[in-house]
């Protein structure tokens, strides 16, 4: 079964961290882009930060400095390391790869996480 799995959620006050994980099933051999995304009930999912499979990030202008996108392709896993969290920060985060080659030799794409909650109290 191909799965991306997030971890790492929590409730943390102001000022805190958390360290989300994003993981692939055993399925998936490679991923190429992730992305991090987070919702708020009722409103629209925004990007947070984005890595390509070379390395290269990008991060929304609201977790820029604060946040930091990273991988370990060897484990198929993707980080998301939140600093300074802000009762804003308060969604469900999304984990997302635009394509992942299967061990089976085929590829899943536009693949979402079934998401983790962070809440930052004030």
């Amino acid at each position: 079964q191909v799965q991306l799995v997030e971890s790492g959620g929590g409730l943390v006050q102001a000022g805190g961290s958390l360290t989300l994980s994003c993981a692939a099933s055993r399925s998936v051999f490679s991923i190429n882009a992730v992305a991090w995304y987070r919702q708020v009930l009722g409103k629209q999912r925004e990007l947070v930060a984005e890595i390509t499979s070379g390395g290269s990030t990008n991060y929304a202008d609201s977790v820029e400095g604060r946040f930091t996108i990273s991988r370990d392709s060897a484990k198929n896993t993707v980080y998301l390391q939140m600093h300074s969290l802000k009762p804003e920060d308060t969604a469900v985060y999304y984990c997302h790869a635009d394509r992942m080659s299967l061990v089976n030799g085929d590829d899943a794409v536009d693949f979402w996480g079934q998401g983790t909650q962070v809440t930052v109290s004030s």
